[in-house]
């Protein structure tokens, strides 16, 4: 058994694979009471005025606690920031991951706009955004129940973390994202291709760090 999950985790492509283990690591942390989400969340005033700058990171790692929508959570970031990651960024690791940097300047910038602490599930939309829109025609069945095609996905996926959560933050948070993602979907795929028609530093990671990732 542990040689499958060894196999699976690996499987696994390397951005993908290290945010989910972080997400992972950070939620036990908590339920073990190893930590508290009161040292995890960002807001400025922690972060800058009292100098606890890890809130920046932390804030991307920590989904909530274990819980149904935890698991909610990871099922479907997991599943299409791999496919993402597999397919428009097979070998580009630094691409994606300066994807994922640029998308969460923005989140950090525009959380006091609905006062979020954590900011992890709306960074998880970014790529589920842009995998629905890069596949429009491909056809996802939803628990077995509904089908739909993929450029309904993130909308279908706030209205089931509405249903879960019961409140109508969780779906600020989630839409949040989408409204992320949807500008790196323009950057990427309509302005830097249709209207500059070359790479740009916002959709092409910087030679240093692909020379760090070992893109180049």
């Amino acid at each position: 058994m542990p040689v499958g999950i060894e196999a699976w985790v690996t499987q696994i492509p390397p951005v993908t694979r290290a945010w989910l283990a972080l997400a992972v690591l950070t939620s036990l942390a908590v339920q073990c009471q190893v930590i508290t989400p009161l040292q995890l969340y960002f807001s400025y005033k922690a972060t800058f005025t009292n100098a606890q700058p890890w809130r920046v990171l932390t804030t991307f790692w920590y989904f909530g606690p274990i819980s149904l929508d935890f698991v909610f959570h990871m099922f479907f970031f997991m599943r299409y920031s791999r496919m993402l990651e597999e397919s428009s960024f097979a070998n580009r690791k630094a691409d994606y991951f300066w994807l994922l940097l640029l998308s969460a300047i923005m989140l950090l910038a525009i959380s006091p706009l609905v006062n979020l602490p954590f900011l992890s599930s709306p960074l998880a939309f970014v790529p589920i955004y842009l995998w629905s829109r890069r596949h429009p025609s491909t056809p996802i069945s939803l628990f077995g129940l509904i089908t739909i095609t993929a450029p309904y996905l993130p909308f279908a996926l706030v209205c089931l973390a509405w249903m879960l959560n019961g409140t109508w933050r969780a779906a600020a948070g989630d839409l949040m994202g989408c409204a992320v993602g949807h500008i790196g979907w323009f950057v990427r795929d309509v302005w830097t291709r249709e209207m500059v028609g070359r790479p740009t530093f916002l959709s092409d990671a910087p030679l240093a760090l692909k020379r760090l990732l070992g893109d180049i």
